[in-house]
């Protein structure tokens, strides 16, 4: 940021012979810095007035903000509805970059300089050096999600060492790093890693708030996830592990997305507690009614007003300095359409904000990823996010989750499935229904489950939610589950139930792993994770949260599959176009589809609208720019009867060589190759994915419309 900006430079810049402070605050009618003895965090050895200049930034100079010193703000200014000054408490600058408890359970900054350069921690401490590591920049098409917590991930593995286990140099390790690669995902989505405090009803409950959805500084990495060497080292040590654990996943090809919580803070409702932003400046930066009530579209007390710069400044400033000092690779935007709603409160794609995430250099090179709906009025807005942005999608996970589970449970105890094969077609397609032709199925970062929900493997063995736990009567997380429990709720003595449970999951990760869009895998699916039942553990910092490395615990089919899934993804171009395809062209990095039915026969009108269709033949060819040609078929099965398809004849395939079966509890080494025309049995409720072969040449030709017609 230039410094021609009035607002460049925001937070301290220390010195090792002193160093400025400089806050925003519209308001305020005097600031005073606080920094505080080295020796005794509760009394301020130096005490400096700030002062204002026309934009609203309040600057003084102290010699003893010297790296590694604490601090804090105390801020006074008028009374009324929308403010709440009180010049008797000390509060944390928004811009800090480190933090330090106090005994009386507040928070102090802690003045830290620039990663690497001068040096960037403590007093003592060395800059740190990337040595090297550059960012993979992984294409969106190569892309596949891993959603992970830092301290769930590694806390149990006994191949960490023990001082290393739920840390970021945990997630770090090479035993770690060896799992992820082996397993093929190219980018890890952590969950909220800025610091981070529990809420106080959590607090009161003997609760903690695990996920960390409520957020303290929006620039300092959260300190309990470090090892204890580096929090007793102090913040300048903390962050050298983060920036050390990004280094590190960097040198092994993986990608690092932070889930970033702007549309709220910490302070809660207006009776919650005082942090930092109410008391600097409550009504610039919150959103309120006429009234000076808090306008709430968050769910969680209060929401940031991104219809004002500084709202928007700060969570620029704070990506920026992830992005740039912190090496991270993007971020996903939790409750994105808050930080779409304008001066009055809309949603709007042409936000300010959104904008100048995709114009600025660096973080519109970044991988920005939106939740894409709010509590707030006219909440739900997948598909209309900017192009530049990825979008969670929801309808997605829905329309997948009823086709294999709440249709199998229709078909079963009714006898009819209820739904055709077209909607599922289209989300597997790449959701052209949802997202613009000029954005592209990769708009669409599929899934089927994520942190918040059932598990996969508790998406098939539990009906309804079983949350007891979290100390809110089972009236907390969702009631929509689009689940099916095979007949039992919960765990099964029942070998068929079992395995027919088994059998839903990989064909879950199928669909997940073979559609068009980019694919984001839960932390656990891969090897039947269990909560429970509880489809909101947000609460629980134990063993049902955190991954299981016993093998009693963990199935080595699922494991095996999910890892062949994302090699065959990685190895087959047709499953993951670039573009969407347009009907009489040729789209380069589109796939040219064609639809068949069970009979090996093109798909008519009458085969999208028939509810009692569930067999569908999807050939998918690509139309390479950087890759070489693929094709592929896949053979997608939902009836409880096993079938025979007729595999379909088209211009330059010679035959298929069968790559994966969803039938088989182990992917099956070796392959069987047929011929077009020839007629394949295909097991109950399965995927069967096939390479096709033939001559490229006789590939080019007409896209395929990727929406099927008249579905949604």
């Amino acid at each position: 940021m230039s410094s021609s900006d009035p607002l460049h430079d925001l937070g301290v810049r220390p010195g090792p012979d002193g160093g400025t402070a400089r806050v925003w605050s519209e308001h305020a009618t005097s600031i005073e810095l606080e920094v505080f003895d080295g020796a005794d965090a509760g009394w301020a050895s130096d005490r400096v007035p700030l002062e204002r200049d026309e934009h609203g930034v309040w600057q003084a100079r102290s010699a003893a903000l010297v790296p590694g010193a604490r601090y804090g703000l105390r801020v006074d200014g008028p009374t009324g509805l929308e403010h709440a000054f009180n010049p008797a408490q000390t509060l944390l600058d928004p811009y800090a970059r480190g933090l330090a408890s106090v005994g009386d359970g507040s928070v102090r900054g802690v003045a830290l300089g620039p990663l690497a350069g001068d040096p960037g921690g403590e007093a003592d401490a060395d800059p740190f050096d990337w040595a090297g590591a550059t960012k993979p920049r992984v294409p969106l098409d190569h892309t596949v999600v891993y959603e992970a917590h830092v301290r769930g991930f590694s806390k149990l593995n006994p191949a960490v060492p023990e001082a290393q286990r739920g840390t970021y140099a945990g997630l770090g390790h090479d035993a770690s790093i060896e799992y992820l690669t082996g397993l093929g995902v190219t980018t890890v989505e952590l969950l909220p890693v800025h610091a981070f405090v529990s809420e106080h009803r959590l607090k009161r409950q003997g609760r903690v708030n695990y996920w960390g959805y409520n957020t303290l500084a929006f620039f300092a990495p959260h300190a309990p996830y470090a090892t204890a060497a580096a929090r007793a080292a102090g913040a300048g040590a903390v962050r050298r592990e983060f920036a050390d654990m990004v280094r590190r996943l960097h040198d092994a090809g993986l990608e690092v997305v932070l889930d970033v919580v702007y549309n709220h803070t910490a302070e809660e409702g207006r009776q919650g507690p005082t942090h930092s932003f109410r008391g600097i400046d409550n009504a610039a930066y919150y959103r309120h009614d006429a009234h000076g009530r808090y306008v709430d579209t968050t769910g969680c007390g209060n929401t940031l007003d991104f219809g004002r710069e500084q709202p928007r400044r700060l969570v620029l400033d704070s990506m920026r300095y992830f992005a740039e000092e912190l090496g991270v690779d993007g971020f996903r935007l939790d409750l994105a359409a808050t930080l779409g709603r304008d001066d009055h409160g809309a949603y709007t794609p042409e936000h300010p904000l959104l904008q100048a995430m995709l114009a600025d250099p660096v973080l519109g090179a970044s991988k920005l990823i939106a939740e894409p709906w709010d509590v707030g009025p006219d909440g739900w807005q997948t598909g209309n996010f900017p192009q530049g942005f990825l979008e969670w999608n929801d309808r997605y996970r829905d329309r997948m989750r009823d086709f294999w589970l709440g249709d199998l449970r229709r078909e079963r105890e009714t006898g009819d499935a209820g739904s055709g094969i077209g909607r599922f077609a289209t989300r597997l397609a790449g959701s052209s229904n949802t997202f613009t032709r000029e954005r592209g199925p990769l708009a669409s970062l599929n899934f089927i489950t994520a942190h918040d929900g059932f598990t996969l493997a508790d998406l098939t063995a539990y009906d309804v939610k079983h949350n007891l736990g979290n100390g809110e009567e089972n009236r907390d997380g969702t009631d929509n589950n689009n689940s099916y429990n095979h007949g039992v709720e919960g765990d099964a003595d029942d070998e068929g139930v079992r395995t027919a449970r088994r059998r839903s999951i990989r064909n879950l990760l199928g669909t997940l792993l073979l559609s068009a869009g980019v694919p984001m895998l839960t932390a656990g699916d891969e090897y039947g994770r269990t909560q429970r039942g509880n489809n909101n553990a947000y609460c629980h910092d134990s063993e049902l949260t955190w991954l299981s490395w016993s093998g009693e615990d963990r199935d080595a089919g699922l494991e095996a599959t999910t890892r062949r899934l994302v090699h065959l993804r990685r190895d087959n171009p047709a499953l993951r176009p670039v573009r969407f395809g347009v009907q009489g062209e040729t789209t380069p990095s589109a796939t040219q589809m064609d639809w068949y039915n069970g009979d090996g026969e093109t798909m008519t009108i009458d085969d999208w609208n028939d509810p009692s269709e569930r067999t569908l033949q999807y050939l998918a060819a690509s139309t390479p720019e950087v890759e070489e040609f693929n094709r592929i078929l896949l053979v997608v099965h939902a009836h409880e009867e096993p079938t025979e398809v007729v595999l379909p004849a088209h211009d330059g395939v010679t035959g298929y060589m069968l790559l994966w079966d969803s039938s088989d509890e182990h992917p099956v080494i070796g392959s069987s190759e047929h011929l077009p025309g020839e007629r394949v049995s295909v097991p109950p409720q399965s995927m069967l994915l096939y390479r096709a072969l033939g001559d490229a040449s006789d590939a080019v030709g007409d896209d395929a419309p990727h929406a099927i017609s008249g579905r949604v």
